[in-house]
């Protein structure tokens, strides 16, 4: 991953997301082992999930103004501030033997908020910190390290800090943000987008630029809607695993955090393959593969509840997420004008990640009517259908086609001065 220099700031970048993702990775460890221990209802340790993925459905489209109208980096330190100042709140109050299941959700939900805010403006600065043939180099070492920190290290970490002291991994992971942020602040230069033209009036008409220009796009349309079925249906189903894990496979916490790291394990070997794979194969096959992959593997927990073939569905199902979200994210960089960057990543993530708080439901309202292998024995089917629904319309041929028309616009817009009309509308 080191052969191809990227530049200080992509290193400043890297270094603060993965010093970040080892703190979530903590909490991914912990959280779920907390709400477990306050109550066993399906229904209610959903709930605490269903709270921090509601805000992409809720400020999503607020997040994306924030990113195209603010310095991105200054934006992504001031998130990492907030929630520095939740996840300690929290950790202080364990201490004082205060934790409950509404102070979970509300600080879960806290979180949620920052997350729209940070993930919109940090996907949009990467094209301003390397060049556009080396976003998929640069997002797959995103994504690999991502995965090393969040789904490696931290949660077996978090699950033993959890077992030795309660509140140790939440401080950590508070302790995680404020170094991120510290490090968003070294990024050297300007990273607020320039708008050739007079900013529009009103929040409502950013929104509405960027909406309409995600929806009039029918290729980055049919992958928004894609993302959204396939994360309903994963929300489904993993929303259950810390239960699935203790009381079906009876593992222990530690066991649990182990558990985790299988589907780590795929994610960064799908991390690191997914620009050759793409190349290999096209990315439209390689992103068809990648939602067959992870359906199968939610098929595996419901059919056999054995530890080390759960482990193994969970390996293969983050090799395809990661494959997935390694070259979408970089299709959505190329393809959208800088300055509707955050707006337009902000639409997508509506309707891709908006999903997440009905399928985290959804997955306990199953799990308490059928038992805890049911989510797991939906969502896989459904998955399933899905990736051929994606083979139709996300084709190697129409990808092509549609960076061919982005880099034909982006000349055009050079050659003319990038009038409004151009920059508002999609060339597919």
């Amino acid at each position: 991953m080191a052969r191809r220099s990227l530049g200080g700031n992509f290193a400043r970048l890297w270094t603060a997301g993965t010093i970040s993702n080892l703190g979530d990775g903590v909490i991914l460890g912990a959280l779920p082992l907390l709400a477990r221990s306050l109550s066993r209802s399906p229904t209610t340790v959903a709930l605490v999930t269903a709270a921090g993925s509601l805000p992409w459905l809720l400020f999503s489209l607020i997040s994306g103004v924030i990113a195209d109208r603010t310095d991105r980096r200054r934006a992504m330190a001031v998130v990492d501030a907030f929630r520095f100042a939740a996840m300690g709140l929290l950790g202080f109050a364990l201490i004082a033997d205060l934790e409950s299941i509404p102070l979970l959700v509300i600080v879960s939900f806290s979180l949620g908020i920052g997350e729209t805010v940070f993930d919109n403006a940090s996907q949009a600065i990467l094209p301003s910190v390397v060049t556009e043939d080396q976003l998929e180099t640069a997002n797959s070492r995103l994504e690999g390290s991502q995965i090393v920190a969040n789904q490696f290290v931290g949660p077996p970490l978090g699950a033993w800090l959890f077992t030795a002291a309660i509140a140790a991994p939440f401080l950590i992971d508070a302790a995680s943000f404020a170094a991120a942020a510290a490090l968003a602040l070294t990024l050297r230069g300007s990273f607020r987008p320039e708008r050739t033209a007079a900013p529009t009036p009103t929040v409502r008409s950013d929104i509405r630029e960027g909406l309409r220009w995600l929806f009039a796009h029918r290729l980055l349309r049919s992958l928004a809607i894609a993302l959204g079925v396939m994360n309903l249906l994963g929300m489904a189903a993993m929303t259950m695993l810390v239960l699935y894990a203790k009381d079906v496979l009876h593992l222990t916490n530690v066991e649990f955090g182990l558990l985790l790291t299988a589907e780590a394990a795929g994610a960064v070997l799908g991390a690191s393959v997914a620009p050759r794979l793409a190349r290999r194969v096209g990315n439209g096959t390689a992103m068809t593969l990648a939602i067959a992959l992870a359906g199968a593997s939610m098929l595996v927990p419901g059919l056999w509840s054995q530890p080390t073939a759960v482990a193994a569905s969970l390996a293969l199902g983050g090799f395809g997420g990661l494959v997935w979200n390694v070259l979408t994210v970089s299709l959505r960089q190329q393809l959208v004008p800088d300055e509707l960057l955050g707006r337009v990543n902000s639409a997508y993530r509506l309707l891709g990640w908006g999903t997440m708080p009905v399928g985290a439901i959804a997955g306990g309202l199953i799990a308490d009517a059928y038992g805890l292998r049911a989510p797991f024995l939906v969502s896989g089917t459904m998955a399933l259908l899905l990736a051929v629904w994606v083979s139709n319309r996300a084709t190697n041929r129409s990808i092509a086609r549609a960076r061919r028309r982005a880099a034909a616009a982006a000349s055009d817009r050079a050659a003319s001065g990038a009038s409004d009309d151009r920059r508002s509308e999609p060339n597919s």
